[in-house]
């Protein structure tokens, strides 16, 4: 059997309705196109979902939907982190009770902690809680960084299981992969260092582009699981225009732009999140014709 949160999982985009509601067919809809597709393992309510502007009782629906959709078939990691280690831990004992598996948990943004409050926030969150934890560290976005240090202490905590990587930095990349233990799960925060991270011990992604190709992803990731870094490389390289054209504006502007475009969501997003530019929206429709995405996509 997978080692829980290796692999694919998607990052996955929270569909609204033209009102702004939540739209809970949609949720399970795309959830179920992401299990046929073959992906590892889900994770809601994150950035690329518009956390920030969910309210709680959206969050848990979210992750009661797919919990029920995935029927087991994948597990769910839930986004439950935040700046309020207390709140976190409330956050947590929701997701629990909404069934899901783990939670991907990113650092306390603004307030800047020290890396002794890193570790203490990370192990308060862990001992509240039975779930399995993943670290989500993302500086770009928090302004802080989890030191290689710092998650070496937290990898000593039971159920502290993994970090998602998306500092940027391939060298903290390897730094982590050769310092941590070998059980330790490393995944990419970034699609197009999934194969650089891979190459040295990374165990997967929580993957944006999976939103819109799930097998392509799954199929990439699994190739270079089983050391076919050729054929890895070669999905890579065609599908890596899409998942730098999902960065052209803050995420998920494009993600969802583009899902539209495939007729995959309505496509609308909650403030500060908004359409993107015009030029912006031409480059990704050139992305989805290059992939053949336009004609493929299945709603």
């Amino acid at each position: 059997m997978r080692t829980p949160f290796t692999g694919v999982g998607t990052a996955l985009v929270t569909p609204f309705t033209q009102s702004g509601a939540l739209d809970e067919v949609g949720v399970r809809r795309l959830g179920r196109r992401q299990i046929d597709a073959g992906v590892h393992f889900l994770c809601p309510c994150g950035t690329t979902g518009e956390s920030p502007t969910l309210t709680d009782g959206e969050r848990t629906r979210i992750v009661e939907i797919l919990v029920d959709e995935a029927n087991g078939a994948v597990p769910v990691l839930a986004g439950a982190g935040g700046n309020n280690t207390t709140e976190v831990i409330h956050q947590a004992d929701a997701m629990r009770h909404a069934g899901a598996s783990g939670l991907l948990s990113v650092t306390p943004y603004y307030n800047k902690p020290t890396q002794e409050g890193l570790y203490q926030h990370y192990r308060a969150i862990a001992e509240s809680t039975s779930l399995l934890i993943i670290v989500y560290n993302v500086p770009g976005r928090t302004g802080v960084n989890v030191e290689v240090a710092t998650l070496a202490r937290l990898a000593q905590i039971p159920n502290i299981v993994g970090v998602k990587e998306a500092s940027g930095n391939v060298t903290q990349m390897c730094e982590i992969c050769r310092a941590l233990p070998h059980d330790f799960i490393v995944l990419s925060g970034d699609d197009a260092l999934t194969l650089p991270l891979m190459a040295v011990g990374g165990r997967g992604i929580i993957s944006v582009a999976s939103n819109e190709i799930p097998f392509e992803m799954a199929q990439m990731v699994e190739a270079a699981e089983r050391g076919d870094f050729a054929a890895a490389r070669g999905i890579h390289a065609r599908i890596l225009p899409l998942m730098l054209g999902n960065f052209i504006e803050s995420n998920p502007i494009p993600v969802k732009a583009a899902m539209a475009a495939m007729g995959l969501l309505d496509e609308h997003y909650r403030l500060p999140m908004c359409a993107p530019k015009p030029e912006s929206r031409q480059k990704i429709a050139d992305v989805l014709k290059e992939l053949g995405l336009l004609k493929a996509a299945v709603a």
